[in-house]
């Protein structure tokens, strides 16, 4: 009785479909040694699964030797279209490291004579708006501090008021309680009145107040 012909189409299910890669490619790959060995060719074989992984058969030489022989037979460069993107690449890279560093240097003060009047009026105002958006981040940052101490010193007047209050009602002497607040009460009076020294210079005559425009 004839075998009937198998339709060859994609297998659905993806555990037989990966078993049925295994199998053929175990026969592909031993038809390969055979034609080898049997007709003294160099053979290669590159299959990638659809799991992207890739298994390779070549012989009597290298994956590597046996394409560079390819290209000497057939007078053709594989790689010659990638190696010029690549070059290009590499070109536009060095160029935009070149400017960057310039930059850099420019912002430090540094190679400035080959700039026109325009360009050293740009810098300029580049550097103003860095120096503004610095001074703006840290006053920021001098108002949240200052806030979170005035928290605490207010934390601080509750508990003291509490426990004064505690004493009385015990009919002890609240003196003490007082005392052994004070120093604490202190510190946080002392970092509030350092902030606000702080920003006070900030905001002196002699510099300008960054949220005036002047």
């Amino acid at each position: 009785m004839a075998r009937g012909k198998i339709q060859i189409k994609k297998i659905e299910n993806a555990t037989n479909r990966q078993v049925t890669y295994s199998k053929r490619r175990k026969g592909l790959f031993k038809k390969a040694r055979e034609l080898s060995v049997l007709c003294d060719a160099s053979v290669s074989v590159i299959m990638i699964s659809t799991t992207k992984k890739a298994h390779v058969y070549t012989n009597p030489i290298s994956t590597k030797e046996f394409y560079d022989m390819y290209q000497k037979l057939q007078g053709v460069d594989l790689w010659s279209s990638c190696y010029e993107k690549m070059k290009e690449h590499l070109i536009k890279l060095k160029e935009v490291n070149l400017n960057l560093n310039r930059e850099i240097r420019r912002k430090m003060g540094e190679c400035l004579d080959g700039l026109n009047f325009d360009e050293l009026c740009n810098l300029e105002n580049k550097m103003e708006n860095t120096v503004m958006a610095i001074r703006e981040k840290k006053m920021k940052m001098i108002t949240s501090q200052t806030e979170n101490i005035r928290k605490k010193i207010r934390n601080s007047e509750n508990e003291q008021k509490f426990l004064l209050h505690q004493f009385e009602l015990r009919g002890e002497d609240p003196g003490y309680a007082k005392v052994e607040l004070g120093e604490e009460h202190k510190s946080y009076l002392g970092l509030s009145h350092a902030l606000q020294g702080i920003l006070a210079l900030n905001f002196s005559p002699n510099q300008p107040d960054p949220h005036s425009g002047v």
